[in-house]
């Protein structure tokens, strides 16, 4: 199921349990105040341009999510973009990130994974992506969910020479720049 705009705000709570879950534990370990500041950043997210918010849901309730916006063409500095436009340059930025769609997030509950959970959920969520063109960051640490990203056709984009940072960032399957 994808949700556009503010309509995913009637199921806040239920994404917030989600979120907690899945991002309380190892490798994210994120405390109480960053779990609640999910909630009030998916509040503004609604607003951005192209927001949506693909959704697998079960009798045990949302089982997995993934949100999404179009990259604005003035690329962003803060949370972890600073270190994209650091590890990719401005040039490569505007010709593959901005005005693709930007996967934010992609949360998947434990007892929901190794069952096509995650790929259903970057399909549906990137199924209308302009000229196919999607992207997503992930962190270097969270080595299984690297290999996860590989495995589904996500592809890395190589760092410029000595900017490699903290972040990995991969081009969708349908993106037509992919390395």
């Amino acid at each position: 199921m994808i949700c556009y705009g503010d309509t995913v705000l009637d199921l806040a709570d239920e994404l917030l349990d989600t979120y907690a879950e899945v991002f309380s534990a190892p490798p994210w370990n994120e405390d109480e105040e960053t779990i609640r500041r999910f909630g009030v950043r998916l509040q503004a997210d609604t607003r951005r341009r192209g927001f949506r918010t693909a959704l697998v849901q079960s009798a045990a309730g949302i089982d997995g999510f993934a949100t999404g916006w179009l990259t604005p063409a003035a690329f962003p500095a803060d949370r972890g973009y600073a270190q994209v436009a650091a590890q990719l340059g401005p040039q490569r930025v505007r010709e593959l990130l901005t005005g693709a769609l930007e996967v934010d997030e992609l949360a998947v509950r434990p007892h929901a994974r190794g069952r096509g959970t995650g790929r259903a959920l970057l399909t549906e969520i990137a199924a209308d992506a302009p000229d196919g063109r999607a992207w997503l960051l992930t962190s270097r640490l969270a080595t299984a969910t690297v290999a996860t990203y590989r495995r589904l056709g996500w592809r890395e984009v190589t760092p410029l020479p000595g900017t490699r940072t903290a972040v990995v960032v991969f081009l969708s399957p349908t993106h037509p720049s992919r390395p």
